[in-house]
């Protein structure tokens, strides 16, 4: 009976989700014809007043090879012989984005010459060719707001030698683009695009001869966009801790820009910078790489480095974000990262990952305990597989996911059922020991139970302990008979040595000889095959630690990791 009722609970739910969708939709569509006329409207610059600084650093060697002919981007290469790329078939679909946004335009800056500044020239004159007509993949929302940041940022580079004809020429294009951002902005999904489209019209506002109006317009436009998606913790509503690398690297040029020309900043635009740099630093392991929840992907350490140079903010990461959902336990060399939220809408629930309670850990040097992660370009049948309980350090319930996403080509991947609700409750004992409990209803539906994890960190970060453990709705373990079989995981990192020492002992070993011994007293602690996607080299192999256990004969689990001296 109680299947009977989740079943019809989740088609209701799922009509209701399409039924969402078509309004959302139709409201979208009516929208766009309303404000075509208004916001394709306006005067194109005449005049090009500054170009922001692009963070990112520029790479000598990569510019020799595009200028050779010799593209490589994103997953893919190409070699033009001559051939402008926008005239050959791209090698991937993520080679094609990356050479429509013109990011790699921050490479040629690296050379300083005539040569340089002429193919860049040929280049925008290739895709205003064979693009110009604003449709297809070229002027997908996300793809344009980045190409207008790098025609602004680089356009130094691409205007040197230049003569009045393409002066002219390029400045209407960049009238184009922003108009064009002005008139999807507002039919958008809240999100990280939506975000990066709001930064993209503040620094054009800017950077050219745009009416003070316009100016005003953005700067409103980009705070609307700050408060609504920048959490007062300083987390983005995606919950992706590599979103808040990604705009910093756009807001810092931004806030510099408005300081240079003496203008008013938008009153949102430093107060979210002054969050986000403690929720960034809240995410950072020992080993100096992000957390991987929710979509995060191999961050290169340049880059994060390169944005914590301007941080301001300094002291100690906090020890929670509440707003986003996450918990942090820090003792001696130990960090704890804890996942204890939940999707903060439907539409972000696009995006989430089932990982509510998983954990990742990290000592000295090292990472021990991950998440699987996300390769930088992944196929839909990898970012399916990754957004499962499965790919996370967490726990299972009958191999199931604690959330379901649907796989429907109109309503995209939402999630169509599981976690919504995530109670969290933190207290330290008499003895100093970080202690976090936590219970999530993603198993509500189906089974009718709940999923409980506690953690608990010494204060000397020698011991990390843990619970886990089902419980009845109304209370109380599962009824004594229950065949249903849970899954406890830990995902080892790939540079992690794993030693058995018995059937509920492993031994965990890092490079630097950092050690600690897991276990899982009477039980079984299998070693399973395993894949780590979140190396910056591509997919690895690794291994996982998987402790089972039916339900009617152990309701809850205890395991631990403790430091070997």
């Amino acid at each position: 009976m109680g299947q009977l009722v989740s079943g019809l609970a989740e088609t209701w739910r799922y009509a209701g989700l399409v039924a969402r969708e078509t309004w959302l939709r139709a409201t979208r569509r009516g929208a766009i014809g309303r404000l075509t006329s208004v916001s394709l409207g306006g005067t194109s610059p005449n005049r090009l007043l500054v170009a922001p600084t692009d963070l990112h650093a520029a790479d000598p060697i990569e510019a020799d090879h595009i200028l050779s002919g010799l593209i490589s981007l994103a997953d893919g290469v190409l070699e033009t012989e001559g051939v402008s790329p926008f005239e050959l078939d791209p090698p991937t679909e993520a080679f094609a984005e990356a050479l429509l946004s013109f990011s790699w335009l921050r490479q040629l800056r690296a050379r300083r010459d005539e040569e340089t500044s002429l193919y860049a020239r040929q280049m925008v004159l290739s895709f205003l060719r064979h693009h110009g007509r604003i449709s297809g993949p070229a002027w997908e929302t996300d793809v344009t707001a980045r190409r207008l940041i790098a025609f602004l940022s680089h356009s130094t580079v691409i205007l040197r030698g230049a003569d009045t004809g393409f002066y002219r020429r390029f400045l209407k294009a960049i009238g184009r683009h922003e108009k064009h951002l002005r008139s999807e902005w507002r039919t958008m999904p809240i999100g990280e695009t939506r975000l990066y489209t709001a930064i993209a019209l503040a620094m054009a506002s800017i950077c050219v001869d745009l009416p003070e109006t316009r100016r005003n317009a953005a700067a409103r436009r980009l705070d609307f966009e700050l408060e609504c998606q920048i959490l007062a913790d300083g987390g983005h509503v995606s919950r992706n801790p590599q979103v808040l690398l990604r705009l910093l690297f756009e807001l810092l040029p931004l806030r510099q820009t408005y300081i240079n020309l003496n203008l008013p900043l938008p009153k949102r635009l430093v107060p979210a910078i002054d969050r986000i740099y403690p929720a960034l630093r809240f995410f950072r392991h020992r080993d100096g790489d992000l957390a991987l929840f929710n979509g995060a992907t191999p961050t290169l350490a340049t880059e994060l480095s390169a944005i914590l140079r301007y941080d301001e903010s300094g002291g100690q990461p906090f020890r929670a974000l509440p707003h986003t959902g996450f918990h942090r336990l820090e003792a001696g060399a130990t960090v704890v990262i804890v996942d204890a939220g939940r999707p903060l809408s439907t539409e972000l629930s696009k995006t989430a990952h089932a990982g509510a309670t998983a954990f990742e850990m990290s000592a000295g040097s090292s990472r021990f305990i991950v998440n699987a992660g996300l390769p930088h370009f992944a196929s839909a049948e990898i970012r399916s597989a990754v957004r499962a309980t499965a790919a996370h350090s967490a726990v299972t319930l009958e191999n199931t996911s604690s959330m379901r996403f649907s796989h429907s080509d109109f309503l995209g991947p939402v999630a169509t059922s599981g976690v919504s609700l995530v109670d969290v409750a933190r207290e330290t004992d008499a003895d100093g020991e970080d202690q976090l409990r936590m219970r999530h209803d993603g198993y509500l539906g189906r089974f009718g139970l709940f999923c409980r994890r506690s953690i608990s960190l010494t204060q000397d970060g020698a011991r990390i302990t843990g619970r886990d453990s089902f419980t009845r709705k109304a209370g109380g373990p599962p009824p004594e008979g229950e065949q249903a079989i849970a899954i406890a995981r830990f995902h080892i990192h790939p540079s992690i040595w794993i030693t058995r020492e018995s059937d509920d002992e492993i031994l965990l070993t890092a490079p630097d000889s950092t050690s600690f011994l897991f276990a899982a007293p009477g039980l079984i602690a299998d070693i399973e095959d395993d894949v780590f996607f979140a190396s910056s080299a591509g997919p690895r192999p690794s291994r996982q630690i998987a402790v089972p256990f039916r339900l009617g004969i152990s309701s809850e689990i205890l395991w631990s990791f403790e430091r070997q001296s």
